[in-house]
């Protein structure tokens, strides 16, 4: 192979073909880029297609890309009626495919091809040298089996983190017993009232997790008949384990949590707190331990619904710069935080934020948050647009990033604190508000609109938001005066119960 090799004349390789990864080849397209699109799965949305029974809880308006419409519309596509919240499968089979098909996307597609690691031609890890002229080489698996070798001149990452869940092993790891009772395990959102029902219905099932997921999976379990239900979650006291409810800026949001909280009310769920650490076989059924060597079951079926997080095995070759906690991005991490960000105060981020050490790669979408469960569809679709315009050289229009969030309606991630916006640190008080079966969520009129002003600076424009601190105040209010006009708390001490920092 030559080393004289141009990278600017090689493609823009983009990983994933969801919402986001289409989205990001609408805008390469549109700024006269190349880009090659890699989806493992055998068609476009492939994570999506397995949770495609779940209703998003936000109408069509807030789901579709600027430029991807963009696209879409010459051809004749109309967007259904924006005020409908559509299954998941209604959004592959009525925008992701209608997108994939189009005549500037399909020849940049490469289905049934998995990315299996990411590098710098010539170069490992530690070799500095001319690196960042080095195209990077993508090895992939083909449709037929076989490997093959692909130069790019930049990478984005849009793979998301569907295929890697959080295990349900409090502590991280997978409990003891969890691998040898995998065929008893089930992780993510099962269809229970279709594929999946003989399985469930007349049996003995457990749901760990406290997300909205787990709220989707008790829903569906409670249709059953004669269906036994646990729900197991760590924190120690409901708190604000059901969401916003009513105060939810997305009806279709907080109502799941207010029938959630409905069916634990009424006995139809038995809610448990405990540390899951161990998995037991009984004949046929487990026996679940938690850390206090507290012991439930017998159960026929354990529901997985802890979150997910991000595969780094194929970028063990790059630099990347990571956060020791969440995963993300270092300078994004501290701005989605779900201890202190979960309420539309996630503050506006693009190429800046999502760049790493590694020059011309970025992550984009789920797997930029890592392991935090706030991200929106929307915050991918601008996080794109911004990346792509820093590849072409535009910083003007990369640094001039707009976000608009929804509000959740709750503002504190622990249980029973005291201000609009607390922090509780504890990990067992820490609620998955939006995991990745609601990544599609986007943003209603009312919430607060963020934008970034000046080339690149770090003010921020904030308009009035709703419910709790700004992204600004919890960076600035330091003294308890502050606090209180920022947070309506009466803190006594510097130490906030509001989020600020």
């Amino acid at each position: 192979m030559s080393t004289s090799i141009n990278p600017q004349n090689l493609p823009v390789a983009v990983i994933g073909a969801g919402p986001i990864g289409l989205a990001a080849a609408a805008h390469l397209l549109a700024r006269g880029e190349t880009p090659v699109v890699f989806e493992a799965g055998s068609n476009v949305g492939a994570a999506i297609r397995e949770w495609g029974h779940v209703r998003l809880f936000s109408p069509w308006r807030y789901l579709v890309d600027r430029e991807a419409t963009a696209l879409l519309e010459p051809t004749g596509w109309q967007m259904p009626n924006p005020e409908d919240l559509p299954l998941g499968r209604d959004l592959v089979e009525e925008y992701l495919e209608p997108l994939a098909a189009h005549p500037e996307i399909a020849p940049t597609l490469r289905l049934h091809t998995e990315v299996l690691s990411i590098s710098r031609r010539g170069h490992d890890k530690m070799k500095d040298a001319d690196r960042a002229e080095a195209p990077f080489v993508l090895r992939v698996r083909c449709p037929d089996g076989a490997e093959d070798e692909i130069l790019a001149r930049a990478v984005v990452d849009a793979s998301g983190t569907w295929r890697t869940p959080n295990p349900l092993g409090a502590s991280g790891v997978s409990a003891l017993g969890e691998s040898a009772a995998s065929d008893h395990v089930t992780y993510g959102i099962p269809d229970v009232l279709g594929t999946s029902r003989e399985r469930y219905a007349g049996k003995n099932v457990l749901v760990v997790g406290s997300g909205h997921s787990a709220f989707n999976v008790l829903l569906d379990l409670a249709a059953l008949p004669d269906t036994a239900i646990t729900w197991v979650v760590r924190r120690a006291n409901a708190g604000q384990l059901f969401g916003g409810e009513q105060n939810d800026a997305l009806p279709a949001r907080g109502a799941l949590g207010a029938r959630a909280r409905a069916l634990v009310d009424s006995g139809a769920v038995h809610l448990v707190s405990m540390r899951v650490a161990r998995l037991q076989s009984a004949p046929e059924r487990l026996l679940v331990s938690g850390d206090d060597g507290e012991t439930i079951g017998p159960f026929d079926e354990i529901i997985a619904a802890t979150g997910f997080r991000p595969n780094l095995e194929i970028t063990r070759e790059l630099r990347l710069g990571l956060d020791t906690a969440t995963e993300a991005p270092t300078a994004l991490a501290p701005l989605i935080d779900p201890n202190v960000h979960s309420c539309g105060t996630v503050p506006p981020h693009g190429a800046d934020e999502l760049k790493h050490p590694e020059p011309n790669f970025f992550t984009v979408g789920m797997k930029s948050y890592g392991r935090a469960p706030t991200f929106l569809t929307l915050t991918g679709y601008e996080q794109v647009r911004s990346v792509v315009a820093a590849l072409v050289g535009d910083w003007e229009s990369a640094w001039n990033v707009e976000l608009v969030l929804p509000e959740t309606g709750v503002c504190s991630t622990g249980a029973g604190t005291g201000g609009s916006c607390g922090s509780a640190r504890d990990e067992s008080t820490t609620a998955s508000l939006v995991s990745e079966a609601e990544l599609l969520v986007a943003a209603p009129r009312s919430a607060p609109v963020l934008a970034r002003v000046g080339g690149g600076s770090d003010e921020l424009a904030v308009a009035q938001g709703t419910a709790c601190c700004s992204a600004v105040a919890q960076t600035t209010c330091c003294e308890n005066s502050a606090k209180d006009a920022c947070c309506g708390t009466t803190g006594t001490t510097t130490s906030s119960t509001c989020g600020c920092q």
